[in-house]
């Protein structure tokens, strides 16, 4: 899609007319004297904690947000791979690819060592590896994310909307009320900034409280916590411009190194003619910050200017801009818990995002670290509060995301120095070697498209005692989504699309050599398992009227071509009846994309003769790796933290 031809315009660029492309956003009205989840902070953590604790409309959900409206311009842009296939999950990862620049490849420049003063091209390579996932690595206005996810919440069995124009004043947590599963120990007192209602307090208590609320979060002071790590010592200038220019690299990611003048980090937006443009300053003193500096959009675009010589540049109209200094702070603990009380107390309220970890945006991650800090909250919250899982669960959060903070910091550390670090530079600090900074991005690809994630072992993720019999599909790791072929249909899809931000577990079996219409296939053996035994997890976890899936989704992939099987000789447990008129869900088989040559079995290493079984949490990541007739294993890793239903 091509836009912005004119001038920038923010919204959705569909809507013809500019002033209709943003309307109104909010709910008017108090709020809710008691919630399930108040959330503070309409940014991308909390948008996606709100979408995904919307699809359930038993849980009470409220979400806040000082500023008086929706974002419309500015802040993050970058979307990784590993987030588009969490998009997906929403249902919304086709409209971020249709409105978005694709990072197809990125370009290196360097001084030219016979002209000094001079930049050229030293190296080009494509963006994302091959294979790493079914999506690429886009840009896209951070505010349009924050559209998507709000379309999702109005649509939503809750209907949830923001409240705008609050500021939390502080939060009172009840320790004899935590234990109590049914009780509300926190108390939130707000303030009202609306013109109408002015200065007016509002107390909401709330069971639990998630703080999205930014780098100078209340939520994280509120319970002790603080930002550690190193001072902000480097200062970079950021510009979105619609500008007019010689430089032949305009529209790929480029990485800039100038001789005397400095960086700059230059990625092209949607709309095929806004660009990005990151400009290294100077190094701060000690104990200096960016404000002093007195910085003008001018200043950046002179200093631009400078760095991209000989190629002209020539701004015609800024979106957005901003300073900002780098620095890499991190918190010990993402809820109220102390480490060494939580064997006795129960987590009530949480931070995520940027209130528990900062970090420089030139590396890409910030947005996308966010999401997945509140994606991994968001179904163990509905999981606790719909009383699916023990409360118990609600600890593995910060276990499991403090750690990947802690490695993004140290990912970024090392990114801002290479991408700081410049000829200009005195003989104290690092000079800049153009190949290491190629070499360095080429290393990292898989970290910078989010796919490097691994969790460690847990109640949730098992141990890699059978990782064997599927080396492809990593226990701790996101699951790898491949080609299929839909069975009953013979629709070609991703098998990792069918899993849904719905808080359902997932098992994936993956057929053993012997035909899966045999009598004693290993497939069969499964499905009357799950069917009929007094132990299956799918039916001790089904909620009071629900359906055979709704705690946990069964699917099959056969070794087979689909033209090979008979869906009515399939088990009958991967036919299941559903809803109130018991029609038939034909969407649980699948064979290998044969006629394209993309095998999965082949793909992911799976154990031809023997299968398996894929467990898959409800945020994407294999939990463990089972043999088809490990049903014992099976119930014991359920039983370890569901609770059963009826």
């Amino acid at each position: 899609m091509q836009f912005h031809l004119d001038g920038y315009e923010p919204g959705d660029p569909e809507i013809f007319d500019p002033a209709e492309r943003y309307g109104k956003s909010g709910t008017e009205g108090p709020l809710p004297r008691e919630v399930d989840v108040l959330i503070v902070g309409c940014g991308p953590a909390g948008l996606t904690l709100a979408a995904q604790l919307s699809a359930f409309s038993e849980i009470k959900t409220c979400i806040i947000d000082q500023k008086s409206e929706r974002l419309l311009r500015g802040q993050a842009d970058g979307i990784a791979c590993r987030t588009m296939e969490m998009f997906e999950a929403f249902g919304f990862a086709e409209r971020v690819l249709k409105e978005a620049y694709w990072v197809n490849e990125t370009t290196f420049w360097k001084p030219d060592d016979r002209q000094h003063d001079k930049i050229i091209r030293s190296g080009r390579i494509q963006d994302t590896e091959d294979g790493l996932s079914e999506f690429p690595h886009v840009i896209l206005n951070q505010a349009r994310v924050h559209d998507f996810f709000l379309d999702v919440m109005r649509k939503s069995p809750a209907k949830l909307e923001p409240h705008y124009a609050r500021r939390l004043l502080d939060i009172e947590i009840d320790p004899a009320a935590s234990s109590n599963p049914a009780g509300y120990p926190v108390t939130v007192r707000l303030e009202r900034l609306d013109p109408s209602h002015e200065g007016e307090i509002e107390t909401v208590k709330a069971r639990y409280v998630v703080g999205c609320d930014g780098a100078r979060s209340t939520v994280r002071k509120s319970i002790g916590q603080s930002l550690r790590g190193d001072s902000a010592n480097h200062a970079w200038g950021v510009m979105d411009v619609l500008a007019v220019t010689d430089f032949p690299d305009i529209r790929l990611k480029a990485l800039i190194q100038s001789a005397g003048e400095g960086s700059i980090v230059l990625i092209p937006r949607e709309g095929g003619y806004l660009v990005r443009i990151y400009v290294e300053l100077d190094k701060l003193d000690q104990g200096e910050r960016v404000s002093n500096r007195n910085i003008t959009s001018d200043y950046l675009i002179a200093a631009a200017q400078r760095i991209l010589k000989p190629y002209t540049l020539e701004v015609k109209e800024i979106a957005w801009w901003s300073v900002y200094e780098i620095g890499q702070r991190l918190c010990d603990k993402f809820d109220d818990v102390p480490e060494d009380e939580a064997g006795e107390r129960l987590p009530r309220v949480f931070i995520a995002g940027d209130a528990c970890h900062t970090h420089s945006p030139k590396a890409g991650q910030g947005m996308n670290v966010s999401m997945q800090d509140s994606f991994n909250l968001g179904w163990k919250l509905a999981s606790v509060l719909r009383k699916q899982c023990a409360p118990s669960l609600l600890h593995t959060y910060s276990a499991e995301r403090q750690a990947i903070a802690g490695e993004l910091i140290d990912f970024d550390r090392e990114c801002a120095a290479i991408l700081s670090a410049s000829s200009k530079s005195t003989k104290e600090d690092r000079t800049a070697d153009p190949a290491e900074t190629q070499s360095y991005f080429v290393r990292h690809g898989r970290y910078t498209a989010g796919t490097a994630t691994r969790y460690r072992s847990s109640i949730i993720t098992a141990e890699p005692a059978h990782q064997h019999l599927a080396a492809g599909f990593t226990i701790g790791m996101r699951f790898h989504s491949a080609p299929v072929i839909r069975l009953a249909d013979a629709k070609p899809v991703q098998l990792g699309h069918t899993i849904k931000a719905d808080g359902r577990w997932r098992i994936f079996a993956f057929a053993c050599a012997e035909h899966p219409a045999a009598p004693a296939s290993g497939v069969r053996a499964l499905c009357e398992f799950l069917a009929e035994a007094e132990e299956s997890p799918v039916k001790r976890y089904i909620p009071a009227g629900g359906d055979d899936d709704s705690a946990i989704d069964v699917r099959a992939v056969f070794q087979q071509g689909h033209r090979e099987l008979a869906v009515e000789s399939m088990p009958a447990f991967l036919l299941p009846r559903k809803g109130r008129h018991g029609l038939v869900d034909y969407e649980k088989m699948f064979c290998p994309d044969l006629k394209g040559g993309s095998d999965i079995f082949n793909m992911r290493g799976i154990d031809r003769q023997q299968g398996c079984m894929v467990i898959v949490r409800p945020d994407q990541y294999v939990a463990h790796v089972l043999p088809l007739n490990g049903f014992g294993e099976l119930a014991a890793f359920f039983d370890g933290f569901m609770t059963r239903q009826g």
